[in-house]
């Protein structure tokens, strides 16, 4: 199938990205630069002006008070949902529409290319591409393993340029089947839906399609993917039947054009396979945290509205007069939950706002001067 999208690439944008692909390895990237350009400076103007426009508009009393820290965090789950939204319906329609996927034995997995396959590896290497110069600019917000994710998530789909499993991008990009339920959890904390009937529902359809899509369709999928590339890493051209999948009379000629002599370095296989099988374990332990802080929301909510205390906390009452500082910032770290979600573990950034302000809060003084009674724990 060719490339659906409905503008070639530019001639001089095309020219201009050859030498790169010919130094890496690339030979369909100055096919889709195009859709990968546009894919990132899209996402960029989503983060940058949509969302913070639309947000403002559409939540006035929440947006604008919010932090820079979390401002930040929710433009980026903005252009989250609006990728996984984009990119899933594109996958689910190549699945659909490409006829040719259908037919490839495992030569074609491996070595060929179709362009509806190579417009996904575009649009999500614009993506990748995108979060990398997010991450790499706020690594202070979101740290060195999201950049590192971030750097491999980029490699290993623009491998897919090569062309290398071009069949499997559709695959595995529906993985982000559940991004959606992943972002809409987080937006509910932030409007103090934390516990509410739409989050528990979100919650039960966050965990579902976890499961089905990363779980059971990604490890099948690993499979298939791990024995294609073990068949192509001990394939011997001269065992090669006349008859092969990509000869002429199986009406494969477009979709090897870049086949070339069918090499597979080790280093590919290594590289790929294991960076495979880390995301799939990574999948596994993030269900389980999934699980884990999705029960905890739901039982702390339900502790609230049944007026239970809490009895792994030390109790007091917080009266007028002077508290000890260190007492306070132990109960704002026990006061914030930490909260997990997805491919990445996610935090609330207002917890370390809060910590990094208590020596401009407290103005170097050991104690913190109540102005007013507040009742922040009593002894049950």
């Amino acid at each position: 199938m060719h490339d659906p999208f409905p503008y070639p690439p530019p001639a001089l944008l095309a020219r201009l990205t050859t030498p790169l692909a010919d130094a890496l390895s690339l030979a369909t990237l100055p096919l889709h630069i195009h859709e990968l350009l546009l894919a990132a400076l899209g996402y960029h103007l989503i983060c940058r002006y949509l969302s913070p426009y639309l947000s403002s508009k559409l939540f006035p009393r929440i947006y604008p008070a919010l932090n820079a820290r979390t401002k930040l965090n929710w433009d980026v789950h903005v252009v989250s949902l609006a990728q996984s939204l984009l990119i899933n319906t594109l996958a689910l329609w190549v699945f659909w529409a490409d006829e040719e996927r259908g037919r490839m034995g495992w030569e074609e997995r491996v070595w060929g290319y179709t362009g509806a396959g190579g417009m996904i590896q575009g649009f999500a290497a614009g993506y990748f591409l995108w979060d990398l110069s997010v991450c790499a600019v706020n690594v202070g917000v979101f740290g060195w393993g999201l950049l590192a994710h971030a750097v491999a998530a980029l490699v290993v789909f623009s491998l897919g340029f090569r062309p290398f499993v071009n069949f499997y991008g559709p695959t595995f990009i529906l993985y982000e089947l559940s991004s959606p339920f992943l972002n809409f959890h987080w937006f509910f904390d932030k409007l103090h839906m934390t516990g509410s009937r739409p989050q528990w529902y979100n919650g039960m359809f966050l965990l579902s399609s976890f499961f089905c899509c990363r779980l059971v369709w990604g490890t099948y999928q690993s499979i298939r993917v791990s024995q294609d590339v073990w068949a192509a890493l001990h394939y011997d051209p001269l065992t090669r039947t006349s008859k092969a999948v990509f000869e002429p009379d199986a009406g494969s000629v477009e979709i090897m054009r870049f086949a070339g002599d069918y090499p597979m370095p080790a280093w590919l296989a290594i590289v790929y396979l294991s960076s495979n099988i880390v995301l799939n374990t990574l999948n596994f332990y993030w269900f389980g945290k999934m699980i884990e802080t999705i029960r905890k929301r739901f039982a702390e909510s339900k502790d609230k509205k049944g007026g239970r205390k809490r009895e792994d906390k030390e109790e007091g009452v917080m009266v007028e007069g002077l508290m000890d500082s260190s007492t306070l910032m132990t109960e704002i770290a026990e006061d914030e939950d930490m909260q997990f979600g997805g491919e990445d573990i996610m935090y609330d950034e207002e917890v370390e706002d809060k910590l990094r302000m208590e020596s401009s809060f407290l103005n170097g003084k050991s104690t913190v001067e109540v102005k007013k009674t507040e009742v922040r724990r009593r002894k049950g």
